[in-house]
């Protein structure tokens, strides 16, 4: 049997292995027995994501995406890559250099580890060069143009000159490289031009380096015939221009460079003052050790030697590009001029209920649970939630958690509003949202000028759970209303990261979202939540309790079976506690979009778990998981519950997290046979994880039609919400025939 096909069993059909909704489990794969016990049955984390990163390198050579979205993908490809070396390999790196030759969970020492993503990410690099030459070809037959120097002609030279003199030359500083004048320091991400120079007068050469402000683009815009767009690389303008900075002056060669540096924050445990804390180790963070160098191909040997030993990086942490420094950049090149070559447009629904209820967001939520799934349903609804209690004269008080916001956040706007207008309102922010850490304090300053209670949490715990309790006098009695989410409260994320937002007023979940407030705001620990369960403390052990009432029901003899989705899976009592499930015969479908240490359908250890990954338009970001419960999934019965936390050491060991369970039939129905199994079914988007590690996208089967489920939600209605509308017209997995096409 071809791995592309397996039988369902029901009549002989067949399916794509990829839908997990109909096709059956693969035949497992045979290893050693010793393999079983040891640290082999993991997979290493650090490898698992940068194949992650390959699946997202994958899109941009995809042709059934839009153009300037493969672009996008290559972009993003490299600044997910810059991430990992800031985080991660700085980790590895710092424990290598200490002498730590302590495993992780797949038994490899730092050392070890780094040799691997050397080598792996290296390709990476190597290939997004590749995607980028062939992108550049195709944007230049649509119109849009990235020049050389040799493209130019005498009004682009004239053009760029002006632009140079107006907009360049005011902020440069070249330094020259001597004894006298010490090597700049050159920030994370920073891009910078060494150039060897000589004099015209008597054949004397310099050295001089020219940083080039983040402030400046890119990608330098020349005029061009109506509908075309073309734009020459920055270092291109700064290198015929150079002139203009060194009179009397030759360039004899140059070169180009970008450094990546640690940029993990340590905060001194007997800070008193955690935002004071937190600005002195974000300058620290602004000056961490480089980690790695990215440096033109063929750059003079002199000036490389100098750029080393001045960072300074080994020859492992340096990188020759023969091509583009900086892939990153490439994302000002996604131009909303040519909608043909993007996504096609879409607008978020905006929920029937609330409709009915003329924008009422609390009548409709007192009508019964909701639960919107973003994007495909307006973020709006929940700034509108936010926005309602600020100016709603009955409510009388608002807790929230901020963990990421946009630097104009409208929940930032509508908590000031509150507070400025006598309500009760605490904010959570978290300080220690990485890369997030100076906007948050900046934020912080603003709700506290408004009259906002605004704390911090803990110093070694991170508050990412995603909660919003609102309080609100309707009689005699306080009601309230919550809002607990899988994603953060960000309005510009929240239309490409799929997200759930769930909406009760359900007396027990306002008790137990409350407790924990209590806890973050005042170290209140709970001794008993009743349908939410929170890390540190009860998420984990709840989540292997729930899994081994599935183990125990497979064992009696009734159906069981685990979906779930999530970002990562990487804590290993969960993955040993799926893999006892497994071998009782639980059937465990995973969907995990990014690292995945789990090792699937291996005899003896995995064989009743499989794992996809979807990689597409959206951003896949919710954590659902729904257990079986004593029936076939999908099921009325199943126990069904939503999360901010992704099965990680550090979400479920060193994260306050929140985890809920939906019992509102509706709400269960909308995530079990809708969202979760769209994500079971689609064909078009997913990668399934074989047991040695790598991920592969099957062919469709031969005159099928692949399921999309981002087309899906794009296209159809959900449950939850619905209102007068009624549920008549949300569909079966199924959506309009989309032959290969840019608008898939």
């Amino acid at each position: 049997m071809s791995r592309d096909v397996v039988e369902t069993g029901t009549g002989g059909a067949v399916a794509t292995e990829t839908d997990f909704l109909k096709s059956g489990f693969p035949a497992p794969a045979d290893r050693d027995a010793e393999d079983l016990a040891g640290p082999e049955r993991y997979f290493n984390r650090e490898m698992s994501w940068l194949a992650f990163n390959w699946r997202v390198l994958e899109e941009a050579e995809n042709p059934e995406v839009p153009l300037l979205e493969r672009l996008r993908f290559l972009s993003i490809s490299a600044t997910n890559l810059d991430e990992f070396y800031t985080v991660r390999v700085a980790g590895l790196r710092e424990l290598y250099r200490a002498g730590s030759t302590k495993p992780g969970a797949d038994g490899r020492t730092p050392g070890e580890q780094l040799a691997l993503i050397n080598a792996d990410a290296r390709r990476l690099m190597n290939e997004q060069q590749h995607v980028y030459a062939d992108l550049r070809k195709l944007m230049a037959a649509e119109g849009i143009a990235i020049l050389r120097r040799d493209d130019l002609t005498d009004d682009d030279r004239a053009a760029l000159r002006a632009i140079f003199l107006e907009r360049v030359f005011p902020i440069l500083s070249p330094l020259a490289i001597d004894p006298a004048h010490p090597f700049p320091f050159i920030p994370s991400t920073g891009f910078s031009l060494a150039l060897q120079l000589r004099r015209r007068e008597d054949g004397r050469t310099l050295r001089a380096l020219l940083p080039i402000p983040q402030q400046i683009d890119r990608f330098i815009r020349l005029d061009a015939p109506d509908g075309q767009h073309r734009f020459l690389p920055l270092e291109d303008m700064l290198l015929l221009n150079i002139g203009l900075l060194y009179p009397r002056y030759d360039v004899e060669s140059s070169c180009n460079f970008r450094v990546l540096r640690d940029s993990d924050l340590e905060v001194e445990d007997e800070a008193e003052d955690l935002v004071r804390g937190f600005e002195v180790a974000l300058k620290r963070r602004r000056r961490g050790e480089v980690v790695r160098l990215n440096i033109s191909a063929g750059a003079p040997r002199a000036l490389k030697k100098i750029i080393m030993e001045k960072l300074p990086v080994e020859d492992s942490e340096t990188v020759e590009t023969d091509g583009l420094i900086g892939v990153a950049h490439l994302s000002e090149l996604v131009l909303r001029e040519r909608p043909d070559l993007l996504w096609p447009s879409f607008q978020p629904r905006v929920p029937e209920r609330v409709q009915d209820h003329d924008g009422d967001m609390f009548a409709a939520i007192r009508q019964k649970d909701m639960l919107l799934h973003h994007p495909y349903e307006t973020f709006d609804m929940v700034v509108r939630f936010l926005a309602q209690a600020a100016a709603d004269p009955d409510v009388v008080a608002i807790k929230q958690t901020l963990y990421r916001t946009s630097s104009d956040s409208p929940i930032v706007a509508a908590l000031c509003e509150a507070a400025e207008a006598g309500k009760s309102v605490t904010a959570l922010v978290e300080l220690k949202a990485r890369f997030d850490e100076a906007a948050n304090i900046r934020q912080s300053r603003k709700l506290e000028r408004s009259g906002v209670h605004v704390v911090y949490g803990f110093l070694n715990l991170k508050t990412h759970a995603k909660l919003s309790t609102v309080v609100r006098r309707e009689g005699a009695n306080l009601v309230t209303y919550s809002h607990f989410g899988t994603g953060n409260y960000h309005h510009i994320t929240a239309r490409i990261y799929t997200d759930l937002s769930f909406f009760t007023c359900d007396p027990a979940l306002g008790r137990d979202s409350t407790k924990l407030f209590n806890y973050l705001s005042g170290y209140a620990l709970p001794e008993e939540v009743e349908n939410l369960a929170f890390s540190p403390f009860t998420l984990k052990q709840t989540l292997l309790d729930l899994i081994e009432t599935e183990g125990r029901n497979a064992e009696a003899g009734k159906p069981a079976a685990i979906w779930a989705k999530m970002n990562a899976l990487t804590e290993v009592d969960v993955i040993d506690a799926l893999y006892a499930a497994s071998a009782k015969g639980v059937r465990i479908s995973l969907v995990v979009r990014g690292i995945c240490c789990i090792r699937p359908g291996i005899k003896g250890l995995s064989e009743n778990i499989r794992v996809k990954s979807i990689v597409g338009r959206f951003l896949e970001h919710s954590r659902i998981v729904c257990f079986a419960n004593g029936k076939e999934l999908p099921s009325k019965k199943a126990r069904v519950w939503i999360s901010s936390a992704d099965w990680m050491g550090r979400n479920l060991n060193r994260r306050v997290e929140a985890m809920v369970e939906c019992t509102n039939p509706t709400v269960k129905a909308q995530i079990v046979s809708q969202i979760m199994a769209a994500n079971m079914a689609d064909t078009r988007q997913s990668w399934v994880l074989r047991p040695d590690g790598a991920f592969e996208r099957p062919a469709p089967l031969p005159g099928a039609r692949p399921f999309s489920c981002h087309r899906f939600f794009l296209e159809n209605p959900s449950l939850s919400g619905r209102g007068s509308a009624g549920a008549s017209d949300v569909p079966a997995l199924a959506h309009s025939d989309d032959q290969a096409g840019p608008a898939d």
